[in-house]
């Protein structure tokens, strides 16, 4: 919580506190923060609140808002520090920070964990996932045909879902009248005393309803789902802690999807309404100094573990407020887990290890969920821990462990449109930051081109990722991604920087059955006229589909030796030349 010391004229000395989130402040009776006085506008200011920083913006007020005396701009963003001092006509508003507790910390001390309840259902869940999981794989899958298999998360069936969704509406709407939950937070009461406070209304409401809960359908079931939605994520909070879950899709209020094992499954939860969709985005968000309102309808931003959050509201989408999650595993990936998976062959493996040792500029292509983020994470897992890593991302989502990383971020533009931090900007920006090393999350703009001059200024073994559908599709990309930098350049003095700069293409797809398979490990070798040529080390030879529809085949071989393999040697870097043999491939 953020502690505030609020001084009014003829009301004395009040103590707030505020829980991470987004609250309105002025004189009007939907502001979280409310002060009846004729100086101060009816939506004076906003107060971003996340565990160590306070935002203050001012929203057009009549009588601007003040930090220490000096004024904000018109929907400027600015950060109060630790004893500033807020003002807001003539109430003065002091930061004292975030609150302190006495933690006890002891060795090997674990995390605290989940609630009884929590853990209860959430094995629970898990087990219903295992189940699902165990019946499609035992149900072969006919291609186009057959619905999405059903997760039954809330155990509410669906002939009763409309009947809940309508009581559910009306417990948020009678909750409303009675908690405004953001001013008793203000007021100082505890995050444990806030839910517990929750909790308890929230039953009294249920109690006092005249409408029956449908035949099958447990009280506790539908005061589980009001509680998340009244403090948490609604029914986010539980998805987002289970590892076998790869994907969150939230269309509307109405319809949640996961993706487990590269299945998609519907499940049986649901919000209550749009608002409690739009109050999961907001707290999302809002501890990361980002918005989402009506003026700026999309938003990119990552939860607490990096999973990759994406939202998107009315006007532009027309199921209602939609919400993309990609979560990334606890702990992240490894090669061995890539191999164990079929991704990638061990020799494959052996030898992008040796690329990135020895320097060689990468590029990932594929298509959207094929897998490139977390190849990129593994590949970035052998940059020696000696050099200086920058990474550079939307929305960080890498997970190194070297001692001496800079990790930077892009920045949205603020309400006025100004402001904003492009990928462009930081890459421009990290080769004044004595590099050894550079990682770009993903390369989708005229950024290439200065990736691709970086590349070829001294800047060796830097790495990044692209959208394209085969090798030689991302040679096209790219042309395509430096022209969006602005400048009429040559076709042939574009190709010419892809063919110096870029040393080895490692194509990724993501395959019907929901795998993702490493389909070519490709060198670019030289130009040959105007075109660069490729030559394939390493390909995914697709043989057919099995009785249960996954997909059949084996990683080989061309027989093509890599033209750096004399550098790999002058490295002393392991390498047995024969895993470029294909006849020894065929004959495993």
């Amino acid at each position: 919580m953020f502690e505030l010391i609020i001084k009014q004229p003829n009301q004395g000395t009040a103590l707030g506190k505020l829980i991470p989130g987004s609250y309105l402040v002025g004189s009007g009776a939907d502001c979280h923060i409310q002060f009846n006085r004729p100086e101060i506008s009816g939506r004076h200011a906003q107060f971003i609140v996340n565990e160590n920083h306070l935002t203050v913006v001012d929203l057009d007020s009549s009588n601007g808002t003040f930090i220490d005396d000096k004024r904000i701009m018109a929907n400027e963003r600015r950060e109060a520090g630790i004893n500033s001092t807020i003002s807001i006509g003539q109430v003065n508003i002091v930061v004292k920070g975030p609150e302190v507790k006495n933690i006890e910390i002891s060795a090997g001390k674990e995390p605290p964990k989940p609630s009884p309840e929590k853990e209860k259902h959430l094995k629970t869940i898990s087990c219903e996932l295992k189940k699902a999981s165990k019946t499609q794989a035992e149900t072969p899958a006919k291609s186009g045909k057959g619905k999405i298999p059903l997760l039954k998360i809330s155990g509410i069936p669906d002939k009763s879902r409309p009947l809940v969704q309508e009581i559910k509406k009306r417990v948020h709407i009678e909750l409303l009248k009675r908690l405004n939950l953001k001013k008793m937070a203000l007021s100082g009461i505890s995050e444990q005393d806030l839910e517990e406070k929750a909790k308890s209304t929230i039953s009294e409401i249920l109690s006092e309803l005249t409408i029956p809960l449908p035949t099958g359908v447990k009280l506790e079931q539908v005061e589980r789902e009001l509680i998340q939605e009244a403090i948490g994520l609604g029914p986010l909070e539980y998805l987002t802690e289970l590892d076998d879950i790869t994907e969150i899709m939230v269309n509307g209020p109405n319809h949640v999807y996961v993706e487990s094992k590269g299945t998609l499954y519907r499940t049986d939860t649901a919000f209550a309404d749009n608002a409690q969709v739009i109050s999961a985005i907001e707290r999302i968000v809002s501890p990361l100094g980002r918005r989402i309102d009506e003026s700026s309808p999309m938003v990119d931003a990552r939860l607490p573990d990096g999973s990759r959050v994406n939202a998107i509201i009315p006007p532009l989408s027309l199921v209602g407020p939609s919400i993309t999650i990609r979560k990334f595993s606890k702990t992240p990936f490894e090669i061995s887990d890539l191999i164990n998976f079929g991704t990638i062959a061990r020799e494959m493996a052996e030898f992008l290890e040796a690329c990135v040792k020895v320097r060689k500029n990468i590029i990932i292509s594929g298509g959207t969920g094929s897998g490139k983020t977390t190849l990129l994470n593994v590949l970035s897992s052998y940059l020696p821990n000696r050099e200086r890593i920058i990474t550079i991302e939307d929305a960080a989502e890498l997970q190194l462990h070297q001692e001496h990383i800079v990790r930077l971020e892009s920045k949205p533009p603020n309400i006025e449109g100004k402001g904003a931090i492009s990928i462009r900007d930081l890459v421009r920006n990290s080769l004044r930051m004595r590099p050894d090393r550079i990682v770009v999350g993903e390369c989708r703009g005229g950024e290439a081109l200065d990736m691709l001059q970086a590349m070829n200024t001294g800047h060796d073994g830097s790495l990044t990722t692209v959208h394209a559908n085969t090798p030689r599709d991302a040679l096209a990309r790219l042309e395509t991604l430096v022209l969006m930098a602005g400048f009429d350049l040559p076709l042939r003095a574009i190709r010419e920087q892809i063919a110096s700069a870029i040393d080895i293409i490692v194509q990724v797809n993501r395959e019907r059955d929901g795998s993702r398979k490493i389909t070519h490990i490709s060198e670019i070798t030289k130009m040959e006229g105007d075109i660069i040529t490729l030559q394939d080390i390493f390909v995914y030879k697709h043989e057919g589909w099995d009785e249960n529809n996954k997909i059949t085949g084996n990683h080989l071989s061309t027989g093509n030796i890599p033209t750096f393999m004399e550098d790999i040697e002058r490295a002393k870097i392991p390498l047995d030349i024969a895993i470029f043999d294909n006849e020894k491939w065929s004959n495993n």
